[in-house]
């Protein structure tokens, strides 16, 4: 038996942010990795996503920051609108956000998938199109079943499949335990940039919606991003596509400035992501062998910005937590390192949502009067929470022997 056979084996389901990251430092702390992803590819494109505070120093040290800083979206205007189109104010991005101008990064979410998986593709195995069927821990280990085909045994499997992880509802059962609705829907997609908008955001409000035009370049097409309240998530909707669209459009049916564009192009677009704005807080993050990390055990929302850096974050403090230690001991570790950064960042939720999405007449107009003022403020405050936690200094070791 060579000593690749001696490595312990970690199976990790999704390759979208946290599952890459984690398989980069699994790696590096000497396990054998095997990645499996549902989709046929790496997804392109994709939203711009932040990296901020603590995920800073996650990238850098996977020596990445830089491919990341030539990818950075340098966004410079946010402007908001009333009902009939008119400005209510234009401020830098950053005054909303709480990101620190030369230092956070805003990059296309696939330029981040492809530099995640360029540093880790030629150590870790990938399978594409398959997903795990079935897990089974009554052994020494967590045997598995893929619903391509075949099985496999791994000492460690751990889901990063987003905020609906099948994994954690084979473990923990069904997401409804654990998601917290924040009252909001969303549905985001491209659509040709006719708006001559270059490096900016411009966003319509009434009470209880709001629409987007998010141009990250001068040329490009712009996200379309439309959000809307509803006191329960529409369970029905999210398997349905076209019911998605249908929803979006009822919602938005009498709305003015740009809007009956967007929903026409909401008609033709194929790239429409539709979801509840919603968290997943679950009082532990492991059961026995298996784990969850990035939004799979913590989605914090969009409201507060924070996804892929707690993605990143989780990672690296998972496969830090596990190195040098049997499982049991590294999960709880892991936990314990983590979690009050999680919730820090998942606090964040309040600001998000009052800033951006007011529901009344009363609170968009509150809103309006504490834009109009922020507008003045020329250097924002980085909010603590995004760099809450130091990172621990993990040895990284040679690829061969481990604790069981």
């Amino acid at each position: 038996m060579n000593r690749t056979d001696l490595r312990r084996k970690v199976l990790i389901s999704g390759a979208s942010i946290a599952g890459p990251a984690l398989a980069f430092w699994l790696n590096r702390h000497g396990y054998a990795v095997t990645v499996v992803e549902k989709a046929g590819t790496l997804r392109a494109g994709g939203y711009p996503i932040d990296v901020r505070g603590t995920a800073l120093e996650v990238v850098r040290r996977m020596g990445i920051l830089p491919r990341l800083r030539d990818a950075h979206i340098d966004l410079r205007r946010l402007t908001f609108l009333d009902g009939d189109g008119g400005e209510v104010a234009s401020i830098h991005p950053h005054a909303v956000t709480g990101g620190v101008a030369g230092k956070d990064l805003e990059v296309r979410r696939g330029d981040l998938t492809n530099a995640l998986y360029a540093a880790v593709r030629d150590d870790v195995e990938f399978l594409f199109n398959d997903s795990i069927d079935t897990l089974d821990q009554s052994g020494d280990g967590v045997d598995v079943t893929f619903r391509g085909g075949g099985s496999r045994t791994f000492d460690i499997v751990v889901g990063a499949e987003g905020m609906h992880s099948r994994t954690r509802e084979m473990l923990f059962g069904p997401e409804e335990r654990f998601h917290r609705y924040l009252g909001y829907c969303f549905a985001v997609f491209t659509m040709r940039n006719t708006f001559g908008l270059a490096h900016e955001t411009v966003m319509w409000n009434t009470p209880g919606r709001a629409a987007a035009l998010y141009a990250v370049g001068d040329n490009d097409d712009v996200h379309a991003f439309l959000n809307f309240a509803r006191p329960e998530p529409p369970f029905d909707a999210f398997p349905d596509p076209e019911a998605q669209r249908n929803l979006v459009a009822s919602v938005f049916a009498d709305a003015g400035w740009e809007v009956p564009g967007m929903l026409a192009a909401m008609r033709e677009a194929d790239d429409v992501f539709f979801d509840a704005v919603s968290q997943i807080r679950m009082p532990s993050w492991s059961s026995g062998r298996v784990a969850l990390v990035g939004d799979a055990a913590y989605a914090p929302s969009f409201l507060t910005g924070q996804g892929t850096s707690l993605a990143l974050v989780g990672a690296y403090m998972l496969a830090g937590s596990l190195a040098g230690r049997d499982h049991a001991a590294g999960l709880a570790a892991y936990e314990h390192g983590t979690r009050e950064f999680v919730t820090m960042n998942q606090g964040l939720v309040g600001e998000g949502g009052a800033t951006l999405f007011p529901t009344t007449a009363e609170a968009l107009e509150q809103r309006n009067d504490r834009l109009r003022k922020l507008s003045a403020i020329p250097t924002p405050e980085p909010r603590p929470a995004h760099s809450a936690l130091t990172l621990p200094e993990f040895t990284p070791t040679e690829p061969g022997y481990a604790r069981r």
